[in-house]
């Protein structure tokens, strides 16, 4: 029978990448009214600071750390003052990601290498620098990727960003296998199209309402309904959910597949 206290958080601590900002942000609030203890890593940290005053208010505690994902030194920092203030973390969510909107023939090497650097060696290193800790201390884990839709369909003018979600679901998957038998599970979600600050302005646009009106739901999801299916993933009540990819788009996906 299920017990609902497996949705309780407490005593877990939580890093969240790219959580400066819009879904990053969401899922910090959201972990945290689980009852996590919250990292919230970005490079801005003056907007995480703000994040870590909210959280506290509300009776939470967080800490912010400067996080650039492409650094693996900036990690290893990161890491090691979470730990000093507040324990080992147990969940790893690695949201920080970036896009550049391109056709294949006009992407740069630039520009596919800062894409691919960011979405797929980002989580890479900060889940290798996370579940070696985990490892090292003997406790068990969850590492929550967020990929894309587009890591599961494609559309034009996205060739380096669909090639960098697809190679993060892959990764989930294999990272699932390897660290299974330390107790690290590894899953991800794939968004859809959800109205973050980066966005807003292309879907008030008419364009962006006409391209919502073409979408199966006919709407943009919002920040909050990500918490529910991380919060599944990151916890025990998702302890037998390992290699998964769920998608979260009102069904964009069976219309790309």
């Amino acid at each position: 029978m299920m017990n609902l206290e497996h949705f309780n958080l407490d005593k877990r601590i939580a890093l969240v990448t790219g959580a400066s900002s819009g879904i990053g942000r969401a899922l910090a609030l959201g972990l945290a009214q689980a009852g996590a203890k919250i990292v919230a890593a970005a490079r801005r940290v003056e907007r995480l600071e703000q994040l870590v005053a909210e959280i506290e208010q509300a009776g939470g505690r967080a800490l912010a750390v400067a996080m650039d994902v492409t650094d693996k030194d900036s990690i290893d920092a990161a890491y090691h003052r979470a730990e000093q203030a507040l324990g080992v973390v147990d969940i790893i969510i690695n949201n920080a990601g970036v896009a550049a909107p391109r056709g294949f023939l006009n992407t740069s090497d630039d520009t596919r290498d800062f894409i691919m650097n960011t979405n797929v060696n980002g989580v890479w290193h900060v889940a290798q620098a996370g579940a070696r800790r985990l490892v090292d201390a003997g406790q068990p884990g969850s590492i929550v990727n967020i990929a894309s839709v587009l890591g599961l369909g494609v559309q034009p003018g996205q060739a380096a960003y669909c090639a960098s979600k697809g190679a993060v679901i892959q990764l989930t998957r294999a990272m699932a296998i390897d660290l299974m038998k330390y107790g690290i599970r590894v899953n991800a979600i794939a968004p859809g199209w959800f109205k973050t600050e980066i966005n807003a302005d292309y879907f008030d646009s008419a364009a962006g309402k006409a391209y919502i009106e073409q979408m199966p739901a006919k709407r943009l999801g919002r920040v909050e309904e990500l918490i529910g299916p991380v919060m599944l993933l990151a916890g025990d009540a998702g302890s037998f959910i390992n290699g998964a990819v769920l998608p979260v788009d009102g069904a964009i996906h069976a219309r790309l597949s």
